[in-house]
């Protein structure tokens, strides 16, 4: 099984969580899109040029995080559940959690460190737009936190999976510290080794990003 990537990309964080929690082993295939020449051989694999891209067979392949992790958690049924068995309510909570991450956690996160490092052109409007859903989404968040360990409950789930690589970033782009529930949150994340192993692949590189901007 083939699981092609960048590590930096919060997406594909997300998927690498869920195959750690679910101690699923693969082959990292790591996508070079910081070149043209790297995206363009990437894009002969898939053309859309999006990753996370999962190849569990030659003949099957798997594109977008919750896809994947949808398809993980049907075909390992005997590995730690990501999303609750059964659907019902706790199920759809856990979809819903994963797509607000997703949609006005990441998203706005994404937007507002790729202003501020000059990945993106300046543009006040998205950025008041992203600020806005990001303080929205804290809010929630911290809400939630106040009275469980994990955002749905007190088991890590896809939810969790999708809202952790974003706070990472939100650190700089859009800091969490007056959320107290977040704050402990997050720190719950670092100790998790799912998130652990994660983190120490994908750091050292957006570290070096980041000196490289900053010389420049």
């Amino acid at each position: 099984m083939k699981l092609y990537y960048n590590p930096l990309s919060t997406y594909c964080q997300k998927v690498m969580i869920a195959f750690n929690e679910k101690g699923i082993a693969y082959e990292p295939k790591i996508v070079d899109l910081m070149s043209a020449e790297g995206r363009a051989s990437y894009e002969e694999i898939n053309p859309f040029g999006k990753v996370p891209y999962f190849e569990p067979s030659e003949d099957w392949h798997v594109p977008e995080s919750t896809s994947i992790i949808e398809y993980v958690e049907d075909k390992f049924p005997n590995t730690p559940r990501l999303i609750p068995v059964g659907g019902g309510d706790a199920a759809r909570l856990v979809r819903f959690m994963d797509r607000m991450a997703d949609l006005y956690l990441n998203e706005p996160i994404v937007e507002l460190q790729f202003q501020k490092l000059g990945f993106r052109s300046q543009d006040d409007d998205k950025a008041a737009r992203a600020r806005k859903y990001v303080s929205i989404s804290y809010g929630y968040y911290d809400k939630r936190l106040a009275k469980q360990p994990w955002v749905c409950g007190e088991s890590f789930t896809m939810a969790d999976c999708a809202a952790i690589p974003a706070l990472y970033y939100a650190q700089t782009a859009m800091p969490f510290d007056a959320y107290s529930n977040i704050v402990a949150y997050w720190q719950r994340a670092l100790k998790r080794p799912s998130y652990a192993k994660v983190k120490a692949e994908f750091e050292p590189i957006w570290q070096g990003l980041i000196t490289q901007r900053s010389a420049a």
